[in-house]
């Protein structure tokens, strides 16, 4: 089997809702013209080219819940996208072994009894979070409660990057120019929000922890030097100072080792070079097959057929490419899947 770990999709009755609450539209006219992200239909024909051995475990896609409606009612949406994936999965189970839940992210509360609900009564897979909350970094202590019950549910948390035009590239401009908010912002994100959890003590504290990190890791396998050497004997010779010594003391290992337990997609918009040099980081057994569908030039299958190609060419063991196809997604959600 192959079993796509990161694939995105607006629920059709999720989607009208989405429409309807999302302050500006014209934010996402990206999203809203993918036939494949909120056309069951369309999405099933797309797979077809496939075989019967592709299947994709669904995420809801951005934007996040919490930027579409404020605490009174984000927790009705994230309750809607999750019981409609839950009817995907239930209808076209040989295509949709199993979802993620969405999580209102901006009220706690609302967001734990929708982990309870999602995982007890729909049996989601794991839940999603996005690499900040409305601005809010995720190791704020506010966010604890949602990591530890994940972690003391031996639960996955699948991390996606959130970032807008609005991050402006330079201090002197009100917005970020040529989409780099998105080809370089993004996985700037995604790097940032695992170096806060790294030396927050957030993996630390939740050592079995599984957070899937989307695009592979992002910046963080090229930059395997900065982080094993820099952010070990220099840490805190630029700008902490004393703390320094108080951030490492709080650690058990050298930062490079938690880097190294994350888990990483292999979203990586066909880029065999990139897939390589993930694999190198994090090893087999931490690397999960995923496509990023449908957002690619041809609206959903483009990713796929690259991914598959790439991995099928690389110079790896059988074994290992089965762990990296389903063995490992079977594993961190504790064999959950249908």
């Amino acid at each position: 089997m192959k079993i796509d770990a990161y694939s995105h999709i607006l629920p059709p009755r999720y989607f009208e809702a989405m429409r309807e609450h999302a302050p500006d539209l014209k934010a996402l006219k990206r999203w809203l013209t993918i036939p494949a992200l909120h056309d069951v239909d369309a999405r099933l024909r797309m797979m077809d080219e496939f075989g019967p051995d592709y299947q994709q475990i669904l995420t809801l896609s951005s934007p996040p819940v919490e930027t579409i409606a404020g605490p009174e009612e984000s927790w009705r949406l994230a309750r809607l996208a999750n019981e409609e994936m839950r009817s995907l999965v239930d209808e076209h189970p040989s295509r949709f072994p199993a979802f993620v839940a969405a999580l209102p992210l901006n009220d706690i509360e609302a967001s734990l009894a929708e982990m309870r609900y999602a995982i007890d009564e729909l049996g989601a897979v794991g839940v999603q979070v996005f690499t900040n909350v409305n601005g809010v970094p995720l190791d704020d202590p506010r966010f604890a409660p949602v990591f530890a019950e994940a972690a003391g549910r031996g639960l996955p948390v699948w991390m996606h990057p959130a970032r807008s035009a609005a991050a402006s590239d330079y201090r002197t401009e009100d917005q970020s120019k040529f989409e780099v908010w998105w080809a370089l912002g993004w996985p700037y994100e995604t790097s940032v929000a695992m170096s806060r959890m790294v030396f927050s003590g957030l993996l630390e504290r939740h050592p079995d922890l599984a957070v899937v990190t989307h695009h592979l890791g992002a910046m963080i396998p090229y930059f395997e030097g900065r982080i094993r050497l820099g952010w070990a004997d220099q840490f805190g010779s630029r700008t902490h100072g004393s703390e320094a010594a108080a951030v490492l003391d709080g650690l058990s290992k050298p930062p490079i080792e938690y880097f190294r337990s994350f888990y990483a997609d292999t979203a990586l918009s066909g880029s065999a070079i990139g897939t390589r040099c993930g694999l190198e980081f994090f090893g087999a057994e931490h690397v999960l097959f995923a496509s990023d569908c449908p957002f690619d030039p041809e609206g959903g299958p483009m990713y796929i057929r690259e991914m598959i190609r790439i991995i099928d060419g690389l110079d790896i063991t059988e074994e290992d490419r089965e762990l990296i196809y389903a063995g490992n997604l079977h594993r961190i959600t504790g064999h959950r899947l249908k």
